[in-house]
C-alpha cells in the first residue's frame, strides 16, 4: 500500500478508528442482538442487514489500521513560492485553452469532483515544487503527456476540513 500521508491524516484516521471501535461497534452489536431476538434467522432481513453493517464497520477499521501501519509519513510544508500539499493552484491547460483550479491533497483525501487532486496523481506529481509561471510537463504514461502552466498559487494550511475518502 504505502500511501503517502501527513501526520494530520494519520491523526484523523486514528480518530475514525476510535469512533468506530467505541461507538459504531457497540451500536452494530446491539442491532445484531435485537435482530437475532426476532426469531427465525434464515428469513430475518434485519438480522442479515445488521450483520452486514457490523462486518463493514470491522472491515473499515482493519483497512484504516493497515493504512496507518504501512503509511509513508510526509511533510505538508513547502517553500512560500512553490506548490505543495494543501495549496490551491490555477492550472492552464494549453491543449484545451482552459484554466482549472485544484487543491493538492494526500491520496486519502483525493476527490477530483471537488477539485481535490492527489499529490500522487500525474498532475499532482508534476505540479509539486513548481512556481507560478512555470510550464510543466504532465507525464500520463511512457507515451503520452501534456503541458500545463501554473497561473496562480494560493498557500493554504490543512484545516482538516477535507474528509478522508471512504471505501
Amino acid at each position: 500500500m504505502y500511501d503517502k500521508l501527513t501526520e494530520k491524516d494519520i491523526k484523523k484516521m486514528q480518530e475514525e478508528i476510535n469512533y468506530r471501535k467505541l461507538v459504531v461497534r457497540k451500536e452494530a452489536l446491539e442491532a445484531v442482538k435485537e435482530a437475532r431476538a426476532q426469531g427465525d434467522l434464515s428469513e430475518n432481513f434485519e438480522y442479515h442487514a445488521a450483520k452486514k453493517d457490523k462486518n463493514q464497520n470491522e472491515s473499515r477499521i482493519r483497512y484504516l489500521e493497515k493504512m496507518i501501519k504501512t503509511a509513508q509519513i510526509i511533510s505538508d510544508e513547502s517553500k512560500e513560492d512553490e506548490v505543495g500539499l494543501y495549496n490551491t493552484v490555477d492550472v492552464y491547460f494549453e491543449d484545451d485553452d482552459e484554466t482549472e483550479t485544484y487543491k493538492l491533497v494526500t491520496t486519502v483525501r483525493g476527490n477530483s469532483i471537488k477539485g481535490l487532486i492527489s499529490s500522487e496523481s500525474p498532475l499532482g506529481k508534476a505540479l509539486m515544487g513548481h512556481k507560478v509561471g512555470d510550464r510543466v510537463y504532465v507525464k500520463v504514461n511512457d507515451r503520452a503527456g501534456y503541458y500545463v502552466v501554473i497561473k496562480r498559487l494560493e498557500k493554504t494550511v490543512d484545516d482538516g476540513s477535507d474528509q478522508l475518502r471512504r471505501y
